[in-house]
């Protein structure tokens, strides 16, 4: 029988879980909600040990690839799937990238962490920015966390959390190597918060200058591409079901609860992700 093992059981691996209807057995850092704890070596690989499958969505720290390091050497004979990030393409000037685009990230962890599971023959997703329900634009806007930067000419994918789930089962039966999983429509960060704003009912938030924001929001806008999710279509046979911002946001809307008519909505400040 078909048995996933998660390394990291957060809330992509979550979605994946769901999606997959599998048994399942999964780590977290202290073992919360009948999870394995991540250094308890002697639970982790008797769970390894029964699983056809493994994925990982543990990222990379500054010594490495904290699975591939602990428990690379319990690996083989399985499914393998790592859960990696579009930024490994680093800034493409808004060009389009796909799976042979040159790595050339500026995180040099997180771009040897991909190379490492290509290298196993496994099936490495590239994300761009997530969102689905409890983490999207329409929960930054409405706690009052969203802004603008009125930035020209930057463009961004991303991919509900559903779709990658999708695309991780679809990948079940896919060959080994790298697949985007990003919807079809990149476009800017002001643009899809607008529209946010716009199903919320509320103004949109304000414009504010770069060098204001968080050194990791900063990090975020010095890269400018759009992801091609080609292969993904081609190969695993896969497509998005959120095709745009524009229909996910609006199934997100739809798990979101009016707030009372006496609530004034919050303040639009704060900052991104």
């Amino acid at each position: 029988m078909s048995r996933l093992f998660v390394f990291g059981l957060g809330y992509t691996a979550r979605a994946i879980v769901r999606e997959s209807g599998w048994p399942f057995l999964a780590t977290t850092r202290d073992g919360r909600d009948g999870t394995i704890r991540f250094d308890d070596a002697e639970a982790v690989r008797a769970g390894l040990a029964i699983s056809t499958h493994v994925l990982s969505s543990v990222p990379p720290d500054e010594g490495g690839d904290p699975v591939l390091d602990r428990y690379g050497d319990a690996l083989g004979g399985r499914w393998l799937g790592y859960l990696s990030s579009t930024g490994v393409y680093g800034d493409a000037g808004g060009a389009w990238v796909d799976e042979t685009t040159p790595i050339r990230g500026r995180r040099a962890n997180r771009n040897a962490a991909d190379a490492a599971w290509l290298s196993l023959e496994a099936r490495v997703f590239r994300l761009p920015g997530i969102y689905g329900p409890g983490r999207s634009p329409l929960d930054r806007v409405a706690a009052g966390q969203a802004h603008r930067t009125g930035i020209a000419g930057q463009v961004f994918s991303r991919v509900h959390v559903d779709d990658i789930a999708r695309g991780v089962v679809a990948g079940f039966d896919g060959p080994a190597g790298a697949y985007n999983l990003a919807d079809d429509l990149p476009t800017s960060q002001d643009e899809v918060i607008e529209h946010a704003a716009r199903l919320l009912g509320v103004a949109p938030p304000p414009l504010v200058a770069l060098d204001t924001l968080s050194p990791m929001a900063r990090a975020f806008y010095a890269e400018n591409r759009r992801v091609a999710n080609g292969k993904a279509k081609r190969v695993l046979g896969w497509r998005p079901l959120y095709a745009d911002y524009r229909l996910g946001l609006r199934a997100v809307s739809a798990t979101i609860s009016p707030a009372p008519a006496s609530s004034a909505p919050p303040a639009a400040s704060g900052d991104q992700r």
